[in-house]
């Protein structure tokens, strides 16, 4: 049914700036596209406060998931979107924080066969092989998301267990590509480059996310229906920051990855650990201890019920492949 963006993939070029990627425009047909866009999975009715975005997504069928630069806690994150704290961070490099949901029911047939494709082991081996990777090595996680506003994840390269990152634009807004969500692909600025070298020689290193300002935005994915895959590495900086109103139209993915399985959890050098730029009263403020206990604390958290998944969806894959 979705063969024809199997074609597509394994045609496309792999695009070397700012990082060896893939890039596909007008991805799905326009009859598909609009199919999906239009679907009750994906389009909401136009909510008049957070509280019934919420029970309009959870009557679609969505859900809230750990996700990076997301809460699970939707009272605190009503709690903060009424009051916008500047606070209470995930990561000491954000000024804010957002919600996931992901599609764990679908209602329409058609949207259920689209999230089955990009699940399904012939997807999965198209992007693995493009960019030279053993799907034995890995397993997979991903599908229909929902993030809303606060959303933000500043520039990193994602961590070394990640071996692919697809992300497919399939926002219902009719002017989706005018809002303020989408992902910023980006590079180092020359006095920052270092870390790459660091990142590179220092493998017992997680790598980590750093402040905005350390990069320069080199473009942004705001068309719909486009897809961008890449495989992590110490160059692929990317990043988002939501800042729109979500009540009408919700920035909306096809997205998912491959992880690297067995590999054991790094140490970790924080941005403010590795800043050699920075001095003086110039020198951008640490986290408090009360941000960097909290971060931590979230972080495991997360780690915890990650791994969690990564067993039961282990053993899912295995068994779909038999």
């Amino acid at each position: 049914m979705f063969e024809y963006l199997l074609d597509k993939i394994k045609s496309s070029s792999i695009i070397a700036d700012p990082f060896p990627h893939i890039e596909i425009h007008d991805f799905f047909t326009q009859e598909d596209f609009e199919r999906i866009i239009n679907s009750r999975d994906i389009a909401t009715e136009k909510c008049e406060t957070n509280e019934h975005l919420f029970k309009t997504l959870f009557d679609q069928g969505y859900k809230i998931i750990e996700f990076p630069g997301c809460i699970s806690n939707l009272n605190e994150y009503l709690d903060w979107h009424k009051n916008k704290w500047k606070n209470i961070n995930l990561n000491p490099a954000c000024e804010s924080f957002g919600m996931a949901l992901r599609l764990e029911k679908q209602n329409d047939e058609f949207i259920h066969n689209v999230a089955n494709f990009f699940g399904s082991q012939i997807f999965i081996q198209t992007i693995a092989s493009k960019f030279g990777i053993d799907i034995s090595e890995t397993y997979f996680d991903g599908g229909i998301q929902k993030y809303l506003d606060g959303y933000e994840i500043s520039p990193h390269p994602d961590i070394r267990r990640k071996a692919i990152t697809y992300m497919v634009n399939i926002n219902p807004g009719p002017k989706s590509q005018d809002e303020n969500h989408h992902t910023h692909y980006l590079k180092l600025k020359k006095q920052y480059q270092y870390l790459h070298s660091f990142w590179e020689n220092n493998h017992e290193f997680e790598r980590c996310w750093v402040p905005w300002d350390w990069c320069e935005d080199i473009k942004i994915q705001k068309e719909n229906n486009s897809i961008v895959i890449f495989s992590p590495s110490d160059f692929t900086m990317h990043a988002v920051k939501a800042h729109y109103d979500h009540l009408y139209h919700q920035r909306t993915q096809i997205y998912g990855n491959l992880w690297f399985q067995d590999v054991p959890l790094l140490a970790k050098k924080e941005w403010y650990d590795l800043d050699i730029v920075s001095s003086g009263p110039a020198k951008i403020a640490e986290p408090t201890l009360f941000e960097k206990t909290l971060f931590k604390l979230r972080k495991l958290r997360f780690k915890i019920q990650r791994n969690d998944q990564k067993v039961i969806k282990s053993k899912n894959i295995s068994a779909r492949y038999k």
